[in-house]
């Protein structure tokens, strides 16, 4: 079965309430005392790509801004090091919007993949041109873990604008 025959569902507008409690769901779970394991992803980054990807004029770059700043007090990052990089993630995020939305999961999250690494390779050289050391390749494992995800985190997140099954012979939509 293509993609053009597939049955497309049609979705109920997200709330903002919705997209800012799992905004700061994400954020709580980055803020965990955790951020030394290798290989945990970063579920703000997702968490943003996703409502940037999906819902490009509700969330945008001051926002991705706004989450960085909060990001980086939480962790003692030097400030700014979330916020440039997930400003970019989100400016990126909305211009290939339409792109990746055109795709399959596993194909959006071949999409998602190189945004996650580029917001992580900002935010490691925002910390070397600092003075701070190079972590080693293992870092960047986070992004593929992330990437991974796509898919179920695209199915939780838009699990509340589902419609119902049941169609009413009436009315298709």
């Amino acid at each position: 079965m293509s993609f053009y025959e597939q049955p497309q569902r049609i979705l109920l507008s997200a709330k903002a309430a919705y997209m800012a409690l799992t905004l700061v769901l994400a954020l709580l779970f980055n803020l965990l005392p955790w951020r030394d394991l290798i290989g945990l992803p970063d579920m703000v980054a997702l968490v943003l790509t996703f409502w940037c990807v999906h819902q490009p004029r509700k969330i945008g770059i001051g926002i991705a801004w706004f989450v960085g700043l909060v990001m980086d007090a939480g962790n003692g990052a030097l400030l700014g090091q979330h916020a440039f990089a997930y400003a970019f993630l989100a400016f990126a995020a909305i211009a290939l919007h339409r792109r990746i939305l055109w795709f399959s999961l596993w194909r959006q999250a071949a999409h998602v993949l190189p945004l996650l690494l580029a917001s992580q390779l900002l935010m490691l050289a925002v910390r070397v041109v600092a003075g701070g050391a190079f972590p080693g390749l293992a870092y960047f494992a986070g992004s593929f873990i992330g990437a991974a995800l796509w898919p179920t985190a695209t199915f939780l997140l838009l699990l509340p604008q589902r419609r119902p099954e049941s169609v009413d012979e009436n009315r298709p939509i």
